[in-house]
This record gives C-alpha cells, sequence and structure tokens, in this order.
C-alpha cells in the first residue's frame, strides 16, 4: 500500500512525524478518514482520538485537543492545541478529571461554564480512549 507523511505538532513540540497508509480523525462535520493521494482538505478537528495506521495493523494513537488538519498531496498536517501519546497521558489524573467535569455538568449551576466543562469531559474521555 502506498503511504504519506504525516506530522502532528502543537505549539510546544512535534508529537509524531513519519510515515503512514491512514489517518482517521474527528472533524468538526464527522469522522474523516484520510488515504494516500486524498484531495487536498482543511478541517477543524473536534476534541477526540486521533489514529495513525503505519504499516498493517500498526497504529499510533493520540489524543488531540482542537485545531487543524491539512492534507495536501501525500502529507497531511495536524496542528493541534495539544496531542498526547498514551506514554504521556496519567490514567489516574484523566478518571478524576473526568469525574469533575461529569459532576459539574451534573450540577445545573446558573453560573456553570457549560462549554469549559463539556471541552474539559471531551479533553479526558479522549485521553482514556488511547490509553486502552
Amino acid at each position: 500500500m502506498s503511504k504519506m507523511t504525516v506530522e502532528v505538532v502543537t505549539p510546544e513540540r512535534v508529537v509524531y512525524s513519519g510515515q503512514a497508509e491512514m489517518v482517521i480523525a474527528r472533524g468538526v462535520v464527522g469522522d474523516l478518514g484520510i488515504l494516500p493521494n486524498h484531495m487536498p482538505l482543511v478541517s477543524p478537528l473536534k476534541t477526540a482520538p486521533v489514529r495513525i495506521k503505519t504499516e498493517g495493523e500498526k497504529e499510533v494513537k493520540m489524543a488531540v485537543s482542537g485545531g487543524f488538519m491539512e492534507v495536501r498531496g501525500d502529507k497531511v498536517t495536524i496542528l493541534a492545541e495539544t496531542a498526547e501519546l498514551p506514554g504521556d497521558i496519567d490514567v489516574e489524573r484523566a478518571q478524576a478529571a473526568k469525574g469533575r467535569a461529569e459532576k459539574r455538568l451534573s450540577e445545573k449551576y446558573p453560573d456553570l461554564d457549560f462549554q469549559r466543562a463539556e471541552r474539559a469531559l471531551q479533553r479526558a474521555m479522549a485521553r482514556l480512549d488511547v490509553t486502552k
């Protein structure tokens, strides 16, 4: 199978750079599966896991928060606010963050910043998903 170059970059560092057979990411309009020679595309990304299929059944997973994905020729670039590989994630901390966000969302306080609590829950769930 042909390959493409994939880079995942945050403001702090290059999280991933390598060759891949497929990239699966969640855009604001739904899941996107990118193969080599895909038509040019720019899409905002939701907070969700990104899967990079490198060779056969091998896969790199990471939790990505926000940002954009650009597809041009045989190159996919993900510019993300944050991107965390499974080894960088503290599972206990992510579980605690998920619990706090769920509690905030269930309490229905009038001064609750619903969007902030929902983003925190999405980040925690993405982190936990990639550590499975």
